[in-house]
């Protein structure tokens, strides 16, 4: 089943419909210029009643998490990139992991052919380092978004899909796993899952009311949707 993470979290109540709608993951941003920015004690405060299993992952900007001090119940942080790094590959090789799963994001327009010849590099050298005995993946999951440098993420803007799918299927042949994000709603989800055949999906502005704040009705939408779609691929 496609995981399903629904990010820009700022309060227990929409916590709790993401929680009950099915939802895999919840997203808190710690990013100042964000309108979905919470601190990391009220965030400590939201997980008290979310369930152990689901992963709760803190999304930081490049160089902006300097100060951040992460609650001890965060379980993944997901290091949103404003563009494609020339040094990806030794970023793979470099990262040091830690108790918590480690989640990287990059701009889906950034996506070029030098861009994707790094990625693909990337991978190959992943796949030739994880034959080492002991060796822990330095990524758990690569995010494509449609941010930019102005606008990390929470665009409302889907990119361009089918120029992603050749990174798409290079993520299948290795163990990175790709997530699709930027501009989803529970109106096109379905198509984004049909194109790209993600491992999952993220979520934000799509299904709130006002930037910072969910609509009940739009979450279970959109895992629904998520839902209808898996079972149509299974069959």
């Amino acid at each position: 089943m496609t995981w399903v993470k629904i990010c820009g979290i700022t309060n227990l109540e929409d916590a709790l419909v993401a929680v009950e709608a099915g939802a895999d993951a919840l997203g808190f941003v710690f990013y100042e210029s964000s309108p979905r920015n919470v601190r990391a004690d009220d965030v400590g405060k939201i997980v008290k009643s979310i369930p152990e299993h689901l992963d709760k992952v803190a999304v930081v900007v490049e160089d902006h998490t300097q100060g951040i001090d992460f609650p001890s119940s965060i379980t993944a942080v997901q290091w949103t990139h404003t563009s494609i790094p020339e040094n990806f590959a030794g970023l793979v090789e470099n990262r040091s992991t830690q108790r918590i799963k480690n989640f990287v994001a990059f701009p889906a327009a950034a996506l070029n052919d030098k861009s994707v010849k790094r990625l693909t590099d990337a991978f190959v050298r992943f796949n030739d380092l994880s034959q080492r005995p002991n060796l822990s993946p330095v990524f758990d999951a690569l995010f494509l978004d449609s941010g930019s440098a102005l606008q990390p993420g929470g665009t409302g803007k889907p990119f361009a899909w089918q120029r992603a799918v050749p990174v798409a299927d290079e993520l299948r042949k290795g163990p990175f796993k790709l997530v699709v994000a930027g501009g989803l709603t529970p109106d096109n989800v379905a198509e984004a899952i049909s194109i790209l055949h993600p491992w999952g999906v993220d979520v934000s502005s799509g299904v709130e009311s006002r930037p910072g704040k969910k609509d009940p009705d739009k979450v279970r939408a959109f895992i629904k949707a998520v839902r209808e779609a898996d079972n149509a691929s299974s069959n």
